[in-house]
């Protein structure tokens, strides 16, 4: 009996201790790492969606925010984001009869650097991309671009996200 008492209470500290080191939202950072910085993304795509830049710098700040501890700081901060918008296009992806756009796609590419002032051997520099498909009869304006929008911008900083500080 004495012995599965042991057992038992053994078992129970493996189990807490071995879950200490991961959090729920998957993040492996660093305990030195306590700040987090996202510059301006700036629009170089060659077609300008005014306000894309602001929406996208806010959407990342506010991703990392809400899924770690980590504070926002406007400068030195331990990890940095930065980058530009590559690509911003709509093109046709199926056509009618008529040779009109039966549906159409919104694409989205940013290019982002990393950099983890604690460990340079996360530093990355890569592009992120994702698209949007909407009907070829619709206008990409009003509820149908912030649907496109949201989608996209999910999906892009979530990919950022487990990149830089989940590594999947």
């Amino acid at each position: 009996m004495k012995y599965i008492k042991t057992l038992f209470l053994l078992a129970i500290v493996t189990t807490v201790l071995g879950c200490g080191a991961y959090s729920l939202s998957g993040t492996n950072i660093d305990s030195s790492v306590k700040t987090y910085q996202v510059n301006y993304f700036q629009n170089n795509a060659q077609l300008i969606e005014p306000g894309l830049d602001r929406d996208f710098t806010n959407a990342l700040a506010d991703l990392i925010q809400n899924q770690t501890n980590l504070e926002l700081v406007t400068s030195n901060g331990d990890l940095v984001y930065e980058g530009e918008i590559t690509e911003y296009r709509i093109s046709p992806t199926t056509a009618t009869a008529n040779n009109t756009a039966a549906q159409n796609r919104l694409t989205i590419g940013i290019l982002v650097r990393f950099y983890n002032k604690q460990n340079e051997e996360d530093d990355f520099e890569k592009t992120f991309s994702f698209f949007y498909d909407y009907e070829g009869s619709s206008q990409l304006s009003g509820s149908i671009k912030a649907t496109a929008f949201e989608e996209i911008f999910d999906r892009i900083t979530q990919d950022v996200f487990n990149d830089s500080l989940a590594k999947w």
